[in-house]
């Protein structure tokens, strides 16, 4: 992941195949995480009930990161620059901080999760902390040595996460039927539940343009990532939820020790864990960029590994809170998806790609900041915290939408 450069990709030099695109966006939620997701709604739902919670907001979150990311066969640029059209050069900034900064966290999750897995197959549980900061570093040495060593890698990777990832279907789904039987106890709201589930998809609409600058097609792209998002995400959350049932518990060495799956989830673990750390090492990568034109790739891919791996040391806490991380990143994103759907798809002002890169023009006027932009990414904010209570989802697409909007009309009118 050389891949640095904010530069605009020339229509010519589009030449990404739409299935390649899938390939990238599955592979990438094939991942440690997305199975956490649907773990982290038990007990509190019924299998069906986590189930039906699952369809809904997987597939709703994935119909609006592959909306967006027609932007990028659109524009030809990375999401931190799109950005600058709903946001402001400047509240564009604040973007790709938010970006690099929840990059640590990510990054961090994942190694937990990996960490807690391996370290019942090897060193017992006071080995989690060992196993965490080992798996970034391994991450972080991959991606610093370049992109054909990463490709070597992921040609491991993939055909081991493929096979693994089959047996554990196949023990999930052998599970005895009182396990998957049990009630929930009804400690969260159906609408509570879906905000963590469309709160882990929108994670996805910070590298919404990213990816999908090197694809020509339009439908093509949306397609291809609608797909790789929603098809692995009804994949693996539901068997995160059935493995959690079956542990009674959350923890994710525990679910797979439940599953008699200890070496080969493990495996699943640590490769879903490491493969996709080469995502979110690239993402920071182009953040940091962003920020500052200057910083090396070498600097990017290793101040982000070794923070992130300094932050696994506090394994509990990552788990004991992935819930409440899904809800403030739903907080976070989910009025930025808002903002940025209206800016490209509602309002349709033409965009000029090159004024996206001017330090002086229409997107630096104010202070670099869109007054819309920032006031109604504020004001969705608020909604959605303010109707957590019956599921902050929706009131804070419509709040960021219609503030976004009508500013826009009242200010270019």
């Amino acid at each position: 992941m050389n891949a640095v450069d904010i530069g605009p990709i020339a229509p010519a030099d589009r030449r990404q195949p739409a299935v390649d695109l899938f390939l990238i966006f599955a592979c990438a939620n094939i991942v440690a995480t997305t199975f956490q997701t649907g773990a982290s709604l038990v007990p509190a739902f019924s299998l069906q009930s986590a189930l039906a919670l699952i369809a809904v907001g997987a597939v709703s979150g994935s119909v609006l990161i592959a909306a967006l990311s027609t932007v990028g066969p659109r524009l030809g640029v990375p999401s931190v620059i799109a950005a600058r059209a709903a946001l402001g050069r400047r509240g564009a900034a604040l973007v790709a901080i938010l970006l690099y900064a929840t990059n640590f966290a990510w990054i961090a999750v994942n190694n937990v999760i990996a960490a807690s897995a391996c370290a019942r197959i090897a060193g017992g549980l006071g080995s989690e902390r060992a196993w965490a900061v080992g798996l970034g570093i391994v991450a972080t040495l991959i991606v610093a040595g370049g992109p054909r060593l990463v490709a070597r890698a992921d040609r491991l990777a993939v055909p081991l996460l493929a096979v693994v990832g089959v047996v554990l279907t196949i023990a999930c789904f052998s599970l005895p039927s009182d396990v998957i039987q049990t009630p929930g106890t009804g400690s969260l709201s159906w609408l509570g539940g879906l905000d963590i589930v469309v709160g882990y998809q929108m994670s996805w609409v910070l590298m919404f343009a990213d990816y999908s600058r090197y694809t020509p097609s339009v439908r093509g792209t949306s397609v291809a990532v609608f797909l790789g998002l929603s098809l692995t995400s009804l994949w693996l959350m539901p068997l995160g939820a059935m493995a959690a049932r079956a542990a009674t518990s959350s923890d994710p060495g525990a679910m797979l020790q439940a599953l008699n799956l200890g070496l080969s989830g493990a495996i699943l673990m640590t490769v879903a864990t490491v493969t996709t750390n080469f995502v979110n090492l690239y993402m920071s990568s182009l953040a940091l960029r962003s920020l500052v034109p200057k910083a090396g790739d070498q600097v990017s891919v290793w101040s982000t590994g070794l923070i992130a791996a300094a932050l696994s040391l506090f394994s509990g806490a990552w788990l004991d809170r992935y819930a409440s991380f899904m809800l403030v990143l739903g907080g976070i994103l989910v009025p930025v998806g808002g903002i940025l759907f209206a800016r490209f798809y509602l309002l349709r002002t033409p965009v000029g790609v090159q004024a996206l890169y001017e330090s002086s023009g229409e997107f630096s006027r104010h202070g670099g900041f869109d007054v819309a932009g920032l006031v109604a990414w504020g004001a969705g904010g608020g909604a959605y915290y303010l109707a957590r209570s019956i599921g902050g989802t929706m009131p804070s697409l419509a709040v960021a939408v219609g503030v976004y909007l009508g500013l826009k009309r009242l200010t270019e009118s």
